[in-house]
């Protein structure tokens, strides 16, 4: 009973110390509502197509070996198919006919120049054929430190990304367009249809990594890029534009509890951030980060904010969305490219086994942290494979979800569930609206 008890203690410790590992005071920022309550200008008719994550790798940089299969047994990506997937994907994009492509983020695996440089000469072919194309940063793009070339059991540098060098790649993918730039950050807005402003967020705190640590991976709003957001959204008011948004980390909560579970998705101080824009009347914003597709929407006295978030192109069901707005209205619709890539072949089923299974084993290390037996872990990390392959695949149906019989828990694993309960619960709850195709005002 004293070994339970402490244990029961110990893990009280872990989880409060992963729970309210959040914003300090510090990070507090001080942002600039509009307290006007006009009349918010009409969204111009539209078209345009989404893609996140996308996650480029190049396999010079290693595609076997003991130190890369360590890589890819954690990591959900389909690394190695991920030039194919932007490939196929790119040739859809333009038999659509879209006129612009948004992406929000994680555009190569850890910020290294040759996948940067890869990425762009594949999205050279969007603009060549007269579709815009914008991109903002996200966490694995910029200064990172975990750029590295897999050399059997070792791995070694290579170069990575700089601020300067990202701008630069990425010259003809929003920053020549740019109507202004934030001095502080890669944030910038652009004007990819006459009278809609798309507000490009650098929430990722690449300036603050360093050598030899991990990248970090929480974003958040510096004060400087606050007051230069609120310029923008000034602006675009005297202006009468409407603005859209895109940023890496998501603007709000997609399943509750995800802010205690996985704060560093969310941008910090999410709250006192998405009601800000909303004040301004921006009604829409796309994310990605998470590798889910999901949309929710939250109200602030009278004015709301939608997230868009899109899943990763690298991880199954590997989607593109399509937008349309028209008649300030906006109609979304979901292509899942991971059935169409290789027909006749097995490549979708094991894609989605591939993505279970290293859920499944990264929540298995967690509860080895907790001591949980591995006959429990077993059964835990069913239902968690289960629940984030709903997630990632978005409009979550509750009635299949499978049964967890607890029954066949020991004791110990039972308290443990039991704390996490709330996340199991929290993914299988799909937010309205719903999550891939779907139709929102945008007044």
């Amino acid at each position: 009973m004293k070994q339970y008890i402490k244990k029961i203690i110990l893990a009280a410790v872990i989880t409060g110390a992963i729970v309210f590992s959040g914003c300090s005071k510090a990070d507090t920022v001080n942002y600039t509502f509009n307290t006007e309550p006009g009349i918010a200008p009409a969204y111009p008719d539209a078209s345009f197509a989404v893609m996140s994550d996308i996650h480029v790798y190049s396999a010079e940089l290693g595609s076997s070996g003991e130190a890369f299969e360590k890589i890819m047994s954690s990591d959900r990506k389909l690394l190695l198919d991920s030039i194919d997937l932007l490939d196929f994907a790119i040739d859809q994009i333009i038999a659509s006919q879209v006129e612009f492509v948004i992406i929000p983020g994680d555009i190569t695996k850890d910020g290294e120049i040759i996948n940067h440089m890869i990425a762009a000469q594949r999205l050279k072919k969007l603009t060549d054929a007269n579709i815009g194309v914008y991109v903002v940063p996200g966490n694995h793009d910029v200064n990172c430190p975990d750029a590295e070339r897999y050399l059997g059991d070792k791995t070694e540098p290579v170069p990575a990304a700089s601020e300067e060098d990202f701008a630069r790649i990425y010259s003809d993918f929003g920053y020549n367009a740019a109507l202004m730039r934030d001095t502080n950050s890669l944030s910038y807005v652009a004007e990819p249809v006459s009278g809609l402003w798309l507000l490009a967020i650098d929430a990722v705190r690449h300036r603050e990594n360093v050598s030899g640590v991990p990248a970090i991976v929480s974003g958040r709003i510096t004060q400087e890029s606050a007051d230069w957001i609120y310029t923008v959204l000034l602006e675009a008011k005297r202006n009468n534009k409407a603005v859209m948004a895109v940023m890496h980390h998501a603007f709000i909560e997609h399943w509750k509890g995800q802010s205690k579970l996985h704060p560093k998705y969310i941008v910090q101080d999410f709250a006192n951030f998405s009601s800000f824009l909303a004040s301004w009347n921006v009604r829409v914003g796309f994310s990605g980060h998470y590798h889910a597709q999901d949309i929710t929407r939250a109200d602030f006295n009278g004015r709301f904010l939608y997230d868009i978030m899109t899943g990763s192109l690298v991880t199954a069901p590997c989607p593109i969305r399509y937008v349309n707005i028209r008649n300030n209205a906006m109609d979304v619709r979901s292509d899942f490219i991971i059935d169409k890539i290789h027909p006749g072949t097995d490549f979708a089923q094991n894609a989605h086994a591939f993505v279970k299974r290293t859920v499944m084993l990264e929540a298995a290390s967690v509860l080895r942290g907790y001591w949980v037996s591995e006959k429990d872990i077993a059964i835990i990390t069913d239902a968690v494979g289960d629940a984030f392959a709903a997630h990632y695949a978005g409009d979550e149906n509750p009635a299949l979800r499978p049964h967890l019989d607890k029954s066949k828990l020991g004791l110990w694993g039972r308290f443990i569930l039991s704390q996490q309960q709330y996340a199991l619960d929290g993914l299988w709850e799909d937010l309205p609206p719903a999550d891939n195709n779907v139709s929102i005002r945008l007044n």
